[in-house]
């Protein structure tokens, strides 16, 4: 099993996000949070996965000095992808608005990409899930945005929410992918690499 095979590994999860934090005490993974603010930017030619593999790895570069032989650090990033766009976290009310007036009614991707560094290697893995919403009305994107508050979130909603379910008629792939981790790839890999 995993546990066995990582303990005598320190696992560093360098992400904010409360539910990959939570997604890795599910997996009884003894871990440490350290968080280093990065710049969020990418080359502009980049599409989907590329993006995706792009910042889980600009997120990881940060640590490269300080990880020793016995460090794992994870990384990751998510982003939703809408005609030929990635959407990203919103900005305010209004950004959040227009991100889920135009995901309403249409089918848009779920990308996630994970980074698994050491001092000797990395690994980028992705996954992506399909994820059709209904049409929504203004009064639903308006009573999700002000009671969940949706701002730490690619494409500006939690499919675990309310929005999600009153809202998302069907997905193809991982839903925790869609929640900011493909956890099944990621454990998988892990048993791989060790």
């Amino acid at each position: 099993m995993l546990l066995n095979k990582i303990s005598n590994y320190n696992i560093i999860l360098a992400s904010s996000s409360p539910r990959r934090q939570q997604f890795f005490r599910d997996l009884n993974i003894d871990f440490e949070i350290r968080i280093k603010e990065v710049e969020e930017e990418c080359p502009k030619k980049l599409k989907e996965a590329e993006i995706t593999d792009f910042l889980a790895d600009l997120k990881s570069k940060p640590f490269d000095n300080e990880l020793t032989a016995k460090d794992i650090l994870i990384t990751s990033d998510t982003i939703v992808w809408l005609e030929d766009k990635a959407l990203g976290k919103p900005k305010d009310y209004e950004d959040a608005f227009k991100i889920l007036r135009s995901i309403s009614g249409k089918t848009h991707k779920v990308i996630t990409s994970v980074s698994i560094k050491s001092k000797n290697f990395q690994k980028i893995i992705n996954d992506t899930t399909i994820v059709e919403f209904d049409n929504l009305l203004d009064e639903e994107i308006d009573y999700y945005i002000n009671t969940y508050r949706p701002f730490d979130k690619a494409g500006a909603y939690g499919i675990q929410e309310w929005i999600g379910k009153i809202g998302i008629k069907r997905i193809e792939g991982s839903y925790f992918n869609v929640m900011g981790l493909p956890v099944n790839k990621l454990y998988r890999e892990l048993m791989n690499i060790f």
